[in-house]
């Protein structure tokens, strides 16, 4: 079942000389339930543009976009979308420091409801098992190494049970063994979830663990 379907999507921004400026060009492309994306690009590419028309932060000047069957082109408020069916993996975490580990967790549960589930919680547990985190339910995000934090951070986007997890850069801060781990996680979330997985990174060990590789250059994504 294709879950995430561009067509002819188009993006421009007014550069400092107040010209209008092609970021993305005419982006087409095909995304099947289950599948793990990458797209790498250098900074300026257009990658960070591409994911935030993906996940309905922003919107396209041109083209369709089609995610689940629902035709989001000319939908006004997308936040209804964004929270039923996306999640978010950020390169900073974006962790909230006066909450724990656990509380950050469900904080995208409290968006939409007064209070968290028991069904909630137990699936919080159970993606905390998954990711090996048991143990730092009540630590602050302060006392985290950045390996533990984007352990956090997957477990928070993926509480909602979202058929789409957009990363952004999820391993742009950390060493290179963290980094190999998050890679690691994100195929053991594809494969166990069944989540649809995009990621945009500069990274290649990144870019390689994903089934489907593109390339996004000067605003043009061609597949590898």
């Amino acid at each position: 079942m294709t879950l995430i379907r561009l067509q002819n999507i188009e993006k421009s921004f007014r550069d400092g000389d107040n010209q209008m400026r092609a970021v993305l060009q005419h982006i087409d492309l095909s995304v099947e339930q289950g599948e793990i994306v990458s797209i790498r690009g250098e900074s300026g590419s257009g990658k960070t543009t591409l994911l935030s028309i993906l996940g309905t932060i922003l919107r396209a000047d041109k083209g369709i976009y089609l995610l689940d069957g629902e035709d989001l082109t000319h939908i006004a408020d997308t936040s209804r979308v964004r929270a039923q069916k996306i999640g978010f993996l950020f390169q900073d975490h974006r962790l909230m420091p006066q909450y724990t580990a656990w509380e950050n967790i469900l904080l995208p549960v409290l968006a939409t409801a007064s209070h968290s589930t028991e069904e909630d919680e137990q699936y919080a547990r159970e993606l905390m098992a998954l990711l090996g985190i048991e143990q730092l339910a009540d630590q602050y995000p302060t006392t985290l190494s950045g390996g533990e934090a984007s352990r956090v951070a997957l477990c928070r986007a993926l509480i909602r049970k979202p058929k789409l997890l957009l990363a952004d850069e999820p391993t742009g801060q950390l060493d290179r063994e963290n980094a190999t781990q998050v890679a690691a996680l994100l195929e053991m979330v594809n494969k166990r979830l069944k989540t649809t997985i995009i990621v945009v990174t500069h990274s290649e060990e990144l870019a390689e663990a994903a089934a489907r590789r593109f390339v996004l250059r000067e605003g043009v994504l061609d597949e590898l």
